[in-house]
Parts: structure tokens; C-alpha cells; sequence
């Protein structure tokens, strides 16, 4: 399986490449974590945000691999307990399917979007840096994938 993260957001400072590549390489072939990054709209006093998030919005959907499981990180999302991301992961593993997992720029994700998306998750209901969520999802995974292999990291 293929996870897709798929992101709105490039030109990261180096700690975050670096940390979002740190626990990407830990992850098995089977668990491969593959990052594509989505220019964001600029973003000036009189942006029309609403046009800008729909751009945003049709680019992420050009990038989704076809035949995926699609999976939005949203605030209104279910928020999952290490446990039950392992248990979702167990299940994406089971299906035979890539999955593409959708991360917004600052307003978030576009309605067409959402509208793809099989789940939604929420990493919490506090409101992350979107360089910062890059890492929590990889890492995330990592912990999941650890759990389901009853590998030393997770405890």
C-alpha cells in the first residue's frame, strides 16, 4: 500500500523536511509514505480566499492517484485514538487500495474535496500549523504501523 499525503504547502524550512522525512523512512515498503506538495494560492489583503481555495482544492484533486481510499484531515473529522489509527490502517492495508490522505492550506479544504473523501479525520480540535500536521501525520503513522507489528517504538 501507498499512502499518499497529500498537502497543500511547499517550501518547508528545513526542520520540517527533515522531520517529516524521518519518520517516512522508518516505514516499511508495505506502508510506503509518499509526500506530494500542492502550491498554495498567493495569499495578499484582498485575496478572494474563496476562489483561492477551490484552485487549491481542484489542484489536490488532480493528484490524487486514481483508485484510492481518500481521507481528509479536517477539524470536524473523527478523532482517533493511536488504536483505532491502527486499526484504520490495518483495514486500508486489508482492502489492497492506496490511500491519499488531504491536508488544506490555511482556510482549510475545499468543499469538492471533502465531497471525495471516504473519512475524515482530526488530529485534534485545536487548530496546527499546517508544516507542523506534515510531521504529526507521518510520525502518526509510524506509531500505527509500530502498534500493528508489535514493534518497541510504541510504548
Amino acid at each position: 500500500m501507498q499512502i499518499n499525503l497529500i498537502s497543500v504547502g511547499n517550501r518547508m524550512p528545513g526542520w520540517v523536511q527533515q522531520g517529516y522525512a524521518e519518520y517516512a523512512k522508518r516505514l516499511p515498503r508495505e506502508c510506503e509514505l509518499v509526500l506530494k506538495e500542492i502550491a498554495p494560492g498567493k495569499r495578499t489583503k484582498n485575496s478572494d480566499v474563496a476562489r483561492i481555495v477551490k484552485e487549491e482544492g481542484e489542484r489536490m484533486i488532480a493528484a490524487i492517484p486514481q483508485s484510492t481510499h481518500i481521507v481528509t484531515l479536517d477539524i470536524p473529522g473523527k478523532s482517533w485514538t493511536t488504536p483505532e489509527l491502527a486499526q484504520a490502517m490495518q483495514r486500508w492495508l486489508e482492502s489492497g487500495q492506496h490511500v491519499s490522505l488531504l491536508i488544506g492550506g490555511p482556510e482549510g479544504l475545499a468543499d469538492s474535496v471533502k465531497q471525495l473523501a471516504r473519512e475524515s479525520w482530526s488530529l485534534s480540535a485545536l487548530t496546527f500549523p499546517h508544516p507542523l500536521v506534515r510531521i504529526v501525520v507521518a510520525e502518526q503513522l509510524y506509531r500505527a504501523w509500530s502498534l500493528l507489528h508489535n514493534h518497541p517504538y510504541h510504548r
